[in-house]
């Protein structure tokens, strides 16, 4: 089964959450992406079936490995394409949006080549 855009918004707000505070619940990403308690659970659940999130029994949630490296390729598409759009003159809130949007959209050969343009 593929990952949708939300679930991989779901991993993504994990590892952000994780890294700010050093733990995540259901509450806190509901906070993060405003979105309802029941949003959360099912996507919970959704991404614990495919092997990448686990939650604990304090409701504490944690990554799998699988799960942290798919957050973690997200997060990164994020944030290249947010400093990019910043830096093009794109007002932060709309570049961070239309990144979000982006990293949903582009293939992983496609970013590659991005990223290795960008570097040189």
């Amino acid at each position: 089964m593929a990952l949708t855009s939300s679930m991989e918004d779901y991993l993504e707000a994990v590892l952000m959450v994780q890294q700010k505070r050093g733990y995540a619940r259901c509450v806190d990403i509901s906070h993060h992406l405003s979105v309802t308690m029941p949003s959360v659970s099912r996507a919970v659940k959704g991404l614990s079936k495919m092997g990448c999130l686990m939650k604990e029994a304090d409701g504490t949630l944690f990554l799998t490995e699988q799960g942290k490296q798919l957050a973690e390729q997200i997060y990164e598409k994020h944030r290249f394409f947010t400093e990019r759009l910043i830096a093009a003159g794109v007002d932060p809130k709309t570049a961070e949006r239309d990144a979000c949007n982006i990293e949903h959209a582009i293939s992983a050969e496609a970013f590659q080549k991005l990223k290795e343009a960008a570097e040189h």
